[in-house]
């Protein structure tokens, strides 16, 4: 890398916008929105998609809710030209959605494009050429005149073959594809040559799509350029402005949220961002970004687990684990205050839900995109006591108390640590089991009886102590005061139970209760004890040979 970029780069220019207005405005309403995933995102795939695979992705789109999809490229190979066929001939497309295919200004591939779209009933017809100073220079050799003349000639070919397609319903929609890297006011003036050809209307207006082709700026300069366009355009009222970002800087929604706010009407892009280089707009992103905002996307994404499964399936490529709301650990936390945080607000959801989600770490509600509350918190060596606590009732029923909490955290962390990986459910009650309900030495437990006599409670114990056999008696105004008093005949020194409280085991342990129960030793250590029987009696005494064995 250059010590002094400076002297290889240069920052982008500024919009001379000094009364720029994006940054007051406030979004309240989803955009129209046009899926490119079978164009912008089967292009970029290193094995392209079949036409099954096309058609199930096409399918899966529909039930998101996309009205407008651009399909493809007829014209670049005889697969994409079969696949509009298979669409228009099948009965593929519902009668609401907009076929979109997309031809560069040359018209042979004009030709095919509209050959491709016979009796369809809804077309958008794409049609673009470049116009950024290095694509003039380096891939043209023209100047603007001349590229100018290639947009208006391609405008005028399409028209012609308009009538064609008697029958359908036709949009157009122009792209100065590398708008991001033109001149705002050549980017106006090409445009507007195209406008005059195609004399768009506010009762038949024409999209005028403004790409981020590559991104060369921060998202406030690329708002600025899209005020600007919307501003100082000709018959502003005639035209859908349409944002389509891709993702270079990795800001593509940033970009697209103020452009947006500049004035835009319609979103390009792509399901999880797929595309070029480092992709295009991940539409999922946005819209979920706006469902958070409590504004309808007006698309449908509550099984997202389902579409990320066709889309990868189609694709061959990977949705990755930190993807915003499709990822996989999205919404998992491994940081113990995180964890803990988390707990509390669902638990506060269950009991008073507030009007309004506001659960810590959370920004929606996993269940409306069709994710688990079990997916929220997993356990690894940074975890702390609220994910243990977490996993273990939400997977077998088990309420710790909040003091027991303190005491198992740090020992089930301890023992991940030394495991050097994230834990399962299974494996972290494993581990409770072992350090509480199957504490078994010195203490362990044959059998106990109680009787009750004017408000008394008379018991006999049966116990091993370390192998051998110990009998016990004790008084006391219940069963496990009883117990306390018979063993301190035994010499046992004095303790006291502290804390006590118990429930029934729901997952996987018919019938059983767990008691938890606290002692406080002479010594004033106190200790925590859990137990487990059909009997919750006995549950509450083997609860208290734990927290003796445990001492």
């Amino acid at each position: 890398m250059y010590k002094d970029p400076s002297k290889k780069y240069r920052p982008f220019p500024q919009i001379a916008l000094p009364d720029r207005q994006w940054p007051s405005r406030v979004l309240t309403k989803a955009p129209r929105w046009c899926s490119v995933d079978l164009r912008d995102g089967n292009q970029a795939l290193a094995v392209p998609m079949n036409i099954s695979q096309k058609l199930e992705l096409f399918q899966t789109l529909l039930k998101v809710g996309f009205k407008e999809i651009e399909v493809g490229f007829p014209s670049a190979s005889n697969t994409e030209f079969a696949f509009n066929r298979l669409l228009i001939e099948k009965g593929h497309v519902p009668d609401d959605v907009w076929l979109q295919v997309l031809v560069p200004a040359r018209e042979d591939l004009i030709e095919r494009t509209i050959e491709s779209l016979a009796g369809a009933k809804r077309v958008i017809i794409h049609m673009y050429n470049s116009t950024s100073p290095a694509q003039r220079r380096v891939v043209f050799g023209k100047s603007k005149n001349e590229i100018t003349a290639i947009a208006v000639q391609g405008a005028r070919w399409i028209r012609e073959r308009l009538p064609r397609l008697q029958g359908a319903e036709v949009m157009l929609q122009y792209s100065p594809e590398s708008f991001s890297m033109t001149e705002v006011d050549y980017a106006r003036e090409i445009s507007e040559a195209v406008m005059d050809v195609w004399q768009p209307t506010p009762q038949r207006p024409m999209i005028l799509n403004l790409p981020d082709t590559v991104e060369v700026a921060t998202p406030n300069v690329h708002a600025d350029q899209i005020e600007w366009m919307c501003r100082h355009l000709r018959n502003r009222e005639s035209l859908i402005i349409s944002l389509h970002t891709h993702n270079d800087r990795s800001t593509g929604v940033a970009a697209t949220e103020l452009g947006l706010l500049a004035g835009a009407d319609r979103v390009e892009g792509t399901l999880f961002g797929n595309g070029e280089r480092t992709g295009n707009l991940d539409i999922v992103t946005v819209a979920l970004n706006l469902y958070m905002q409590g504004i309808d996307p007006q698309l449908d994404f509550s099984d997202i687990g389902k579409i990320r499964d066709v889309y990868e399936r189609c694709t061959g490529l990977t949705v990755p684990p930190r993807q915003p709301y499709a990822g996989e650990l999205v919404f998992t936390a491994f940081s113990g205050s995180h964890q803990d945080a988390i707990k509390k607000g669902l638990a506060e959801r269950q009991t008073a839900a507030p009007a309004y989600w506001d659960v810590p770490y959370l920004t929606i509600d996993p269940a409306d995109i069709g994710r688990e509350y079990r997916e929220v918190i997993r356990v690894n060596s940074q975890s702390g006591k609220g994910g243990v606590a977490y996993l273990l009732e939400s997977e077998f029923g088990i309420q710790l108390p909040k003091d027991m909490q303190r005491e198992f955290g740090p020992i089930a962390n301890d023992a991940v640590d030394r495991l050097g990986r994230e834990v399962s459910g299974a494996e972290l009650k494993a581990m409770f089991w072992r350090e509480y309900v199957e504490r078994n030495s010195p203490w362990t437990l044959l059998g106990f009886e109680t009787e009750s006599k004017n408000g008394m409670v008379k018991c006999q114990a049966h116990l091993l102590q370390d192998g051998r056999k110990v009998p016990l008696s004790g008084e006391g105004n219940g069963p496990l005061a009883a117990l306390v008093q018979g063993f301190g005949s035994l010499g046992i020194p004095r303790f006291e139970i502290t804390n006590y409280s118990e429930h029934a085991l729901d997952s996987g342990e018919a019938a059983a209760a767990i008691s938890y129960i606290q002692i406080k030793t002479a010594a004033g250590k106190s200790l925590w004890g859990a137990g487990v029987d059909t009997n919750i009696e006995l549950a509450s005494v083997r609860a208290v040979l734990s927290a003796l064995n445990r001492s």
